[in-house]
């Protein structure tokens, strides 16, 4: 069995919730999974439960009558479900026809769950915790100016956004944005969660609003599904945060009314191959029992659960890429607990958290440390994991784990950066967990996606989205009882990413022509020197003082010798000769 280390002293060993306190989200209930066996084929439909292969159903349809509960296929109509996604095997995809869910079970879902799976036509059931963040609808813009009026104009906290800068502070957000598609052009996000402020003042470009199920009514999950969406697509304005991928479409799916694995098939049913679906979920597991806990002790990515990870496979079969939060249970997913097959588990599962074993194809993601000093705080070394964070052979990549900028308010309160009585107009400097890390994922792989298309070229698939932040990106850090070796993964570097995506060739020229941008456009950006070289702008970032004053000197002599090396449109070296 692997160790499972959980310190409780230092910079890191704090738990996710505020102050490094526990925090309960309310409103997430147990759901009742029934497997059916294959050969039975069973189809339920207005009139009933039948077996289109002829096998009698009377049993099933007593208890169910009896105990006054329904089910509900889990993925939509069972004849459907036969029809394979474009671009996918038949092969390669779970048989989701299979999966129910029960409506009606109530308290006795435990209860029940035993005797559904003695029933000739079923294989299994199992019961599901209540899925909770790791860590209203939406109002028109006249309603938001109305509420606005009055209230003192929120400052622009971009510079709190460390995550935006270069590696290996951040994703390099900033030398994305100047690329041709960098800003997430012609990708869609959806968000699978519990409920967003979907008016807030800061999401207002590119928000799609919510495309399936029932946004949970509590102010800790709104404010938690509003920090998601502006770390990945806060508008670039003047005011506020500014997204990773400002420019990539986001939407909301809430598995209120449905449960986690339909909400996730709903979410990627409405997604083309390179677009993204984030499950911003996790569950206690078998080291907690099941059972809810305040300080989220032992929960784990929801890809353990059978319909969740049936799920999970159908949409990356199809081509979109998944990306889950990888829990803040303080968990090894390499341990040997997690190869035990739970009682209602199906007879041919196996744990997705052994590489060995078929994978999800969904990216996990850790809780690393911020660079010591953000906020004026210290976590421990940056990129090292945080104690909460699971880790593990399975974890692909990290993000910030606290400190995190972005909407929204702090838990079940008003922003603690900017609060007020408008919910609309919050902003938060501490939201955490690996739900702050899986965002920042997210807005990388959506800027690197938006690069592919904007050069014509294929989007990632799953698998090479995995290659590539696994092979790229800032590499984990050691901390005191944290090692590396407890991995947690790379932080992403979208800069670092598209040399291995898009290996480009160094030309070389004589530059023509020369504009000094002092101050930049957008603002966010560094300021740069732009330099006409080979029938195209080149632009070299932050200039040294004396080399800026160099290429003025040339170019007003009137017979500037500048020789420039250029990779795409970023000036790679120069030499002024004259």
């Amino acid at each position: 069995m692997t160790d499972r280390i959980h310190p409780g002293q230092g910079p890191g060993t704090a738990g996710p919730g505020p102050d490094g306190a526990g925090f309960t989200y309310h409103g997430a209930e147990p759901e009742l999974i029934v497997v059916a066996r294959a050969e039975a084929r069973l189809r339920v439909g207005a009139e009933g439960i039948r077996s289109a292969s002829g096998a009698d159903t009377s049993a099933l349809s007593m208890f169910l009558a009896d105990e006054q509960i329904a089910l509900e296929p889990l993925f939509g109509r069972e004849e459907r479900l036969a029809q394979t996604p474009q671009g996918a095997s038949r092969e390669a995809l779970p048989d989701l026809s299979l999966y129910y869910r029960v409506r009606g079970g109530g308290e006795r879902a435990t209860e029940l769950s035993a005797r559904l799976a003695a029933l000739p036509e079923v294989e299994t059931a199992y019961v599901k915790p209540g899925a909770v963040p790791a860590s209203m609808t939406g109002r028109d813009e006249e309603t938001i100016k109305r509420l606005k009026e009055g209230a003192p104009a929120t400052p622009d906290y971009t510079g709190r956004q460390g995550y935006l800068n270069p590696a290996p502070e951040g994703v390099d957000a900033y030398w994305a944005w100047l690329r041709p598609g960098g800003s997430g052009e012609g990708v869609t996000v959806i968000d699978v969660e519990g409920a967003w402020q979907l008016g807030h003042e800061d999401l207002v470009e590119k928000l799609a609003g919510i495309v399936v199920g029932n946004p949970v009514q509590d102010v800790a999950w709104r404010n938690h599904g509003t920090a998601v969406l502006g770390i990945i697509g806060g508008d670039r304005d003047e005011k506020g945060i500014t997204g990773i991928a400002p420019e990539a479409v986001t939407a909301a799916a809430s598995f209120q009314g449905i449960g986690t694995a339909a909400a996730i098939h709903a979410a990627a049913e409405r997604l083309s191959p390179g677009d993204i679906v984030l499950i911003e979920l996790h569950r206690p597991g078998p080291r907690s029992d099941f059972q809810d806990r305040d300080d989220q002790v032992g929960y784990i990515p929801i890809e353990w659960w059978p319909d969740d990870f049936a799920a999970i496979r159908w949409a990356t079969a199809k081509g979109v890429l998944v990306v889950a939060a990888g829990g803040n249970g303080g968990e090894s997913l390499d341990d040997a607990l997690y190869e035990r097959r739970p009682e209602g588990f199906p007879q041919d599962w196996r744990n997705p958290f052994n590489p060995s074993n078929q994978s999800s194809g969904a990216v996990l993601v850790g809780a690393g440390a911020p660079p010591p000093g953000t906020h004026g705080r210290d976590h421990g070394p940056d990129r090292s994991r945080l104690a909460f964070s699971n880790y593990g052979a399975r974890m692909d990549a990290q993000g910030w784990g606290r400190e995190t900028t972005t909407t929204g308010g702090f838990w079940h309160r008003e922003g603690d950066l900017q609060g007020g009585t408008e919910e609309i107009a919050w902003y938060t400097d501490t939201f955490s967990g690996t739900s702050s890390a899986s965002p920042m994922v997210v807005g990388a792989l959506a800027s690197l996606q938006g690069m592919l298309k904007a050069t014509g070229q294929d989007p990632m698939t799953p698998e090479r989205a995995r290659t590539i932040l696994r092979s790229s990106g800032s590499p984990q850090q050691d901390a005191p009882g944290r090692p590396a070796s407890q991995r947690i993964g790379n932080r992403p570097d979208i800069k670092a990413a598209v040399t291995r995506l898009m290996p480009s060739t160094v030309g070389t020229g004589q530059a023509e022509r020369y504009w000094d941008e002092l101050i930049p456009y957008p603002h966010e950006l560094p300021p740069r020197l732009r330099l006409f070289v080979a029938g195209a702008w080149r632009n070299l970032n932050n200039p040294a003082p004396e080399l800026r004053q160099a290429v003025h000197s040339a170019f007003a002599a009137g017979r500037p010798d500048i020789r420039v090396w250029f990779s795409d449109d970023e000036v790679v070296g120069l030499v002024v000769a004259g």
